[in-house]
C-alpha cells in the first residue's frame, strides 16, 4: 500500500458557460471517489490537449496566470508549458511503472517524444524558445514582438525538463543573460520589453506597471529557476553569481541600498522592480514559492545534497574558487558531518566518497538511523 491507493472524493460543479471565464463558487464533494493514482493521471490527461503547433493549450493562463487572454478562445498554445509537461511526464512514469500500467507509461513516453519535436520545431525563435502562441496563432515571446520579445521561464525549463537540443540551450541562455540579467541592480527580469502600448493583449499581466511584477520586473520565482538551469548546465560560477545577485542581503549592505531596496533583506521578495524610477525596489515579501525555491536551488543544485529513500548524495555545482564547504545534516538521531573538499578548483563532479574513513564503492551515503555522529568526505574530480 503506498498514499497513491488512497481513496479520494473529486469535486463538482456545473462547467463554465461559453462567455464564463472563471467562477468563484464552492463545488460540491462526491460520493464517488478513485485512488490518488487514479487522480494524477486525469490531472495529466487533461494537461494532454493540444492545438494546431502540437503544444499544450495555455487555457486561462499557465504558471502566468496573468497571461489569461492568450488562449481565451481556447486555441492558444503554451511553449513554456510543454516543457513543464515533459517534465512532469518524465518523473511520473517511473510511478506507472511500478504501478505496473504500461499503457500510460508507453503513451506518456510517445508524448514526451511528439511534443519534443513539436517545441523544436514551432517553439524556436531562432535565438531563444518563444513563449506561447495566441489563439490567432501570433507568437508571443519573439523577436518580432515589441514587447514581451523573450521570456526566461522558456529558457530555463528547456534546460530543467532535459528535453532541449545542447545547442539550443546554450544559444538560449546566451540570450538570457544578454537580456534579462541586469547585474548592476542585482536582478533577473521575467520577460523585456515589458506590455504597455502595443496592440498584444495578453490579459491582466498588461494591467501591471511596466517593470512591476509578472510584467518585466523580477518575478523571483522565476528567477530561481534561471539560476537553477546554469546549475543544470554545469556552470557553478554563473549559478554561484546568480544566486548571490538575487539574494536579498546583497541589496542591503550599504543605506544608498537600503533606501532602494526598501524592504527586508532576511526574506526573500516576490518581485523586484526593473523600470525607472524604482529600479531595485522590493516588491511583496514573505512569499514562500520563490523562498521555497532559493532554498532548494542552494542545497540541491548548488550545494549538491539530494536525498533519495534509504540515502542521500552530494552533486556540487560550485563556484570554483571554493576550495571546500560543510554540511551539517541530522537525520532522525543521526548526525552527519559532510565536508567537500575542491583541490582541483572545478564546478563539477565527484571523485570518490568516504563514509567514516571508508571509501564507499557508490556515490550514495546509507542513511543510519544508529543515533551516532558519521563524518563524511567528498572528493571533487
Amino acid at each position: 500500500w503506498s498514499i497513491l491507493d488512497e481513496q479520494v472524493s473529486f469535486l463538482d460543479d456545473d462547467p463554465l458557460g461559453p462567455d464564463e471565464h472563471d467562477r468563484y463558487k464552492v463545488p460540491r464533494v462526491t460520493e464517488e471517489k478513485a485512488d490518488i493514482y487514479n487522480h494524477c493521471i486525469r490531472a495529466i490527461r487533461r494537461a494532454m490537449r493540444f492545438g494546431k503547433h502540437g503544444l499544450p493549450l495555455i487555457g486561462g493562463g499557465d504558471w502566468n496566470d496573468g497571461m489569461d487572454k492568450v488562449g481565451i478562445e481556447g486555441k492558444g498554445e503554451s511553449v513554456w508549458l510543454g516543457w513543464f509537461l515533459i517534465s512532469s511526464l518524465k518523473s511520473f512514469i517511473p510511478v506507472c511503472e511500478k504501478k505496473g500500467d504500461h499503457e500510460n507509461a508507453n503513451a506518456f513516453r510517445k508524448t514526451i517524444e511528439d511534443l519534443t519535436a513539436a517545441i523544436e520545431k514551432y517553439g524556436w525563435d531562432g535565438g531563444w524558445y518563444r513563449r506561447a502562441f495566441f489563439d490567432d496563432g501570433t507568437p508571443l515571446g519573439s523577436e518580432k514582438n515589441e514587447e514581451c520579445s523573450i521570456d526566461s521561464i522558456s529558457q530555463s525549463w528547456a534546460v530543467i525538463s532535459g528535453a532541449a537540443k545542447q545547442q539550443r540551450i546554450t544559444e538560449a541562455l546566451r540570450s538570457l543573460e544578454n537580456h534579462l540579467i541586469d547585474a548592476e541592480n542585482g536582478i533577473i527580469k521575467l520577460l523585456s520589453p515589458p506590455f504597455h502600448i502595443s496592440h498584444l493583449e495578453p490579459g491582466y499581466i498588461k494591467g501591471y506597471v511596466p517593470g512591476v511584477r509578472e510584467n518585466g520586473g523580477q518575478y523571483t520565482h522565476a528567477a530561481a529557476w534561471t539560476v537553477l538551469a546554469f546549475a543544470k548546465q554545469g556552470d557553478g560560477d554563473k549559478a554561484h553569481s546568480l544566486y548571490y545577485l538575487i539574494n536579498p542581503i546583497n541589496h542591503t549592505k550599504t543605506g544608498l541600498e537600503i533606501n532602494k531596496y526598501k524592504v527586508e533583506p532576511y526574506v526573500m521578495a516576490a518581485d523586484v522592480y526593473a523600470v525607472h524610477p524604482h529600479t531595485g525596489r522590493g516588491g511583496w515579501t514573505w512569499y514562500t514559492g520563490s523562498a521555497a525555491w532559493m532554498y532548494r536551488v542552494g542545497i540541491e543544485a548548488i550545494l549538491g545534497f539530494r536525498l533519495n529513500a534509504n540515502s542521500f548524495t552530494i552533486e556540487p555545482c560550485i563556484n570554483r574558487d571554493w576550495d571546500k564547504y560543510e554540511i551539517k545534516y541530522t537525520y532522525r538521531e543521526t548526525s552527519y558531518n559532510i565536508i567537500v573538499y575542491n583541490k582541483n578548483r572545478v564546478c563539477t563532479g565527484v571523485d570518490y566518497i568516504k563514509l567514516d574513513g571508508n571509501k564507499l564503492s557508490q556515490k550514495e551515503v546509507p542513511l543510519l538511523a544508529d543515533g551516532k555522529d558519521h563524518q563524511v568526505e567528498v572528493f571533487m574530480a
